[in-house]
């Protein structure tokens, strides 16, 4: 096991058994004390934000990896995925270190603790990552079938190659946003069944998509395809996903290219980088495959490439005191894993590159209470969701804000990814 997820660390800062952010995480982001102050690279401890550029340039990190590259005085992360997985393991075992109930270095030094350490909910957190392309899959089974049975039946709810590839699409990279940011409710053309022609009109079947989305640290050569042996050391970390959709809008115009209008307003992830050492101790197997099994190129040795991570998704509605509990999923459900993902969108000779965002598309369990978005709980609208104050749901309305959370449950610990949330605006003229 690796020492910096020992259950038994403890910090000198205080952290709630609940707090998403022990001494076990040390995930990574961007942040700025105030809006007047330039951004630079960070982790999260308990309730605080720790700056990881004080600390570069208070020596602490000499290792030969970061000489000369001053890559947590930075905008984004890009600059330390650069280095690849050694520089994010080392950096890793120095915070670890220095958040150690009983290293002195930072914990008895005042003046250090108060250049470099900020209440969390006091600092703004950014964007964590340039992210240069992004692509969305649709690799939940359950998902996959919901969406299919609805639109084509029971009998033909799979299409004959979602079984064997991770079926993906290219998504809009720049309208990729941090939690926290409200979207406006897009505008588009639908059509209803029983038109003559299409209608530009605001979307009415607004929907959130519970996903999980990997950074890329290093990418490929051009040519050059990335294979499951490897898939690993490309992966840098992980963050939560909101794919906001259009529902009715997408319905018209998917056929024959897939989504488009539908998707490219707006996608949020959280702030906070989970890293795949902070969620060793929770890897698992995923669902099996074998009928069919997956081409040699997509088969994995022991199907221990996903990780059990609970995830939850609550709806805040204009008019209500506390959010509303709407759907409860776990990561492990993927079908097709992270590693399957990263393989088959190289496989053609594709590069990769560094701060590339690749989703995992919609996660539903086995339950109806699992399912991972509106389209799928209400049942095309059939079935509203009812929430406590007496309002109900179809579809999200105008001032719903959704918040999405996901944690790894240790013994006495949890490896948390923070929120992810975005409230619907009202369509602009």
């Amino acid at each position: 096991m690796d020492k910096t997820t020992d259950p038994k660390l403890k910090s000198f800062i205080d952290v709630h058994p609940e707090s998403d952010f022990p001494i076990q995480n040390i995930p990574f982001g961007v942040f700025r004390p105030s809006k007047k102050d330039a951004p630079r690279v960070c982790t999260a401890i308990g309730d605080y934000v720790l700056d990881l550029s004080v600390l570069q340039k208070e020596g602490f990190f000499n290792q030969e990896v970061f000489k000369d590259k001053p890559v947590f005085n930075s905008a984004s992360l890009n600059a330390f995925m650069a280095l690849g997985k050694e520089a994010r393991v080392t950096a890793r075992q120095v915070i670890s270190r220095l958040l150690s109930a009983d290293v002195s270095d930072l914990r008895d030094n005042s003046a250090l603790r108060k250049a470099c350490l900020y209440t969390m909910n006091e600092v703004i957190l950014d964007l964590p990552v340039e992210i240069g392309d992004y692509t969305d899959f649709y690799s939940s089974r359950e998902h996959a079938t919901n969406v299919g049975t609805m639109f084509r039946g029971k009998d033909n709810a799979l299409q004959p190659n979602w079984l064997h590839l991770p079926v993906g699409y290219h998504g809009r990279s720049s309208s990729v946003v941090v939690s926290g940011t409200d979207l406006h409710r897009p505008k588009g053309q639908t059509k209803a069944d029983d038109a003559d022609a299409p209608s530009f009109t605001p979307c009415r079947l607004m929907d959130f998509e519970l996903e999980m989305g990997f950074f890329l640290g290093t990418g490929n050569p051009l040519g050059k395809r990335i294979t499951m042996q490897g898939a690993d050391e490309h992966i840098w970390g992980l963050a939560l996903v909101n794919d906001w959709s259009a529902r009715d809008i997408q319905k018209w115009e998917y056929v024959p290219l897939g989504p488009f209008g539908a998707k490219n307003f707006g996608t949020s992830i959280s702030p906070w980088i989970i890293t795949p050492e902070a969620l060793e101790p929770f890897r698992t197997k995923g669902p099996e495959q074998k009928d069919p099994a997956p081409l040699p190129y997509l088969q994995s040795k022991e199907n221990r490439d996903t990780y059990d991570i609970e995830l939850e998704v609550a709806i805040k509605g204009e008019n209500m005191d506390e959010p509303f509990t709407v759907c409860r999923s776990n990561f492990k459900y993927l079908y097709w894993s992270m590693k399957q993902q990263l393989v088959h969108h190289s496989v053609t000779g594709c590069n990769m590159r560094t701060g590339d965002l690749l989703a995992s598309g919609t996660i539903s369990g086995p339950t109806p209470d699992s399912y991972g978005s509106m389209l799928e709980l209400s049942w095309r609208g059939s079935n509203p969701i009812k929430f406590t104050n007496g309002e109900e749901r179809k579809f999200l309305k105008d001032g719903d804000e959704v918040i999405m959370r996901g944690w790894s449950q240790g013994d006495g610990y949890r490896i948390g990814f923070g929120e992810c949330t975005g409230k619907v605006l009202p369509a602009l003229d």
